[in-house]
């Protein structure tokens, strides 16, 4: 364990964590100066962040260019009448273009109730919490209450809006509002660390294929299941490496994964060259 700190921990010193952002949706919330602003870019770039990098900026692009230089007040004044038309025709994947639509209403209701992103994770939130898993829970709750009336003609929930808003209540990794929870909890490299009074050693990892493929191959899990409790076992794992900031290592690893410098499992032949064989 003390080898696999060091190694880890050379690693994150001198991972170049600027130049990997712009492969990395948290390239978006970067643009913005206003907390509400980030927080609002943050969110809405974390729920495109699935699939290919190239694919999903593209529709990010597109989304957050018709809210123009301050996303939250476009938010606080979104009508769907009159901005719905703004955009037309986006679609990604599993989410059709009243899906995409219709995560702007909703954030427009919990805004216009909440006033942030924040106030509602805090409403569920609380300081003696192992992690951050009753504050996401409830988070995912409030945005799934929303009437969607507004935008379908009827309240009802598609799979491509339910896929915005995995819960670890459904046994969900919750990879993409993880990642938003890291941006705006943790406070170093590129992070934001914009919502205050949460310790950085409550966030859960933002667990895709890349950071459980490297997991298993570092010992922290060996869950086969990429779910919520394998999320947690992982994170656990690397508060034994650092128990105040466990989440210092994500960025580098999972882009060492998407970079192509680990691609299978250890027998794999760039496992040879792999800065972390001797671990």
């Amino acid at each position: 364990m003390n080898q696999l700190k060091r190694t880890l921990d050379r690693f994150y010193r001198e991972y170049n964590f600027q130049e990997r952002v712009m492969h990395d949706p948290i390239e978006f919330p970067h643009r913005y100066k206003d907390p509400l602003d980030i927080e609002i870019a943050g969110f809405i770039s974390s729920c495109f962040a699935y699939g290919r990098v190239d694919l999903f900026k593209g529709v990010l692009e597109k989304i957050l260019s018709e809210m123009g230089q301050n996303p939250y007040d476009f938010l606080m004044d979104f009508n769907i009448r009159r901005h719905s038309k703004l955009f037309e025709g986006i679609s990604y994947r599993f989410n059709k273009n009243e899906d995409i639509i219709c995560i702007l209403f909703i954030l427009h209701k919990v805004l216009r109730t909440n006033v942030s992103i924040e106030n509602v994770f805090k409403k569920y939130y609380k300081p003696d919490d192992r992690n951050i898993e009753n504050g996401l829970s409830g988070l995912m709750a409030e945005f799934l209450k929303i009437d969607t009336s507004g935008v379908y003609g009827e309240n009802i929930k598609p799979k491509g809006l339910i896929q915005f808003f995995p819960s670890p209540v459904n046994g969900s990794a919750c990879k993409r509002p993880t990642l938003f929870l890291r941006w705006m909890i943790r406070d170093r490299d590129i992070d934001f660390g914009i919502w205050n009074d949460i310790p950085k050693n409550r966030l859960v990892i933002p667990l895709d294929i890349h950071i459980a493929r490297i997991s298993r191959c570092l010992g922290f899990t060996k869950r086969g299941a990429q779910d919520w409790k394998t999320a947690v076992e992982i994170t656990e794992a690397m508060k034994r490496l650092d128990p105040e900031d466990p989440l210092k290592y994500d960025f580098a690893l999972c882009h060492h994964g998407i970079s192509g410098m680990c691609r299978s499992n250890r027998k794999d032949s760039a496992c040879n060259e792999c800065v972390f064989k001797t671990c």
